[in-house]
């Protein structure tokens, strides 16, 4: 456990979570500034605490050795969760660190309240890459390992995606009328799904930087998305208290909202 405070915020409300890759130990996030790693059978095994102020996001490297963590006090950081230390400490962001991503074992992204994107490698003292474009705060960043692209959603209404082989923005697309809140790859591939709190999700092609369907079931801001781990599916979760699971390619969709739940068939989006 690291952290000198003996008094911590009683407010331990979740923000964030990620399994590991063997799905033994669950990681948590919280806005009380600590990371906790979690054994299936509900045992707390590790406290990580360094964070001044809230953890907005969390996430296991794809060897299961590392945690990396973004908070509200503008730093990043990566842990060894089994010896309960820091590896490094990123202090690269001029504000809140909203969102991270793995792109590698030991380099990963980060995005921020700032605008700036930081491509950061563990023992480098410097980012790799930084790149800028978004004129509002960034909500969320996305690595795909297949087509070895970065996606980001920003609060100004666009979704840009970024190759580490150029210093301009591959795509910049524009299609939702609000704030996109975050953003999933397909796992089989070109294909990007965006949430936003304009009530809808669209699915992306980004071989030819395009909208291709627009889902328009939810009522308020859709604040999760993600796919099926054969792509045939997607689920989408808003503040209408409603989840949606969209066959995309039969367009059927599944809605449950509280414990009820209802399958039918819609027409063409």
């Amino acid at each position: 456990m690291q952290k000198d405070d003996k008094n911590p915020p009683t407010n331990k409300d979740v923000t964030s979570l990620d399994w590991n890759c063997t799905g033994d130990l669950l990681a948590t996030g919280c806005y009380d500034g600590y990371a906790r790693v979690w054994a299936t059978d509900g045992r707390l095994r590790y406290t990580l605490g360094a964070h001044k102020g809230p953890i907005f996001a969390l996430k296991w490297n794809q060897k299961g050795d590392k945690i990396l963590s973004a908070g509200v006090d503008k730093t990043t950081i990566v842990w060894d969760p089994l010896k309960g230390i820091q590896v490094q400490v990123f202090q690269f962001h001029s504000s809140s660190a909203l969102d991270v991503d793995w792109m590698s074992d030991d380099t990963f992204a980060s995005c921020s309240t700032d605008m700036c994107i930081h491509v950061c490698k563990l023992g480098c003292e410097k980012p790799l890459k930084t790149f800028q474009g978004h004129t509002n705060e960034v909500n969320a960043v996305k690595y795909d390992v297949y087509s070895r692209l970065l996606a980001s959603c920003s609060d100004d209404m666009t979704l840009k995606v970024w190759s580490m082989n150029y210093e301009n923005v591959v795509h910049s697309l524009k299609a939702h009328d609000k704030e996109i809140y975050t953003i999933r790859w397909s796992p089989i591939g070109y294909t990007l799904a965006s949430a936003s709190f304009d009530h809808t999700v669209r699915l992306w092609d980004i071989e030819r930087g395009m909208c291709v369907r627009t889902l328009t079931k939810h009522t308020e801001p859709v604040y999760s998305v993600g796919f099926s781990p054969d792509g045939k599916y997607i689920a989408s979760g808003s503040f209408d208290r409603s989840v949606y699971i969209w066959d995309v390619q039969v367009k059927v969709f599944c809605r449950h909202n509280r414990i009820q739940y209802v399958l039918q068939k819609f027409r063409e989006l």
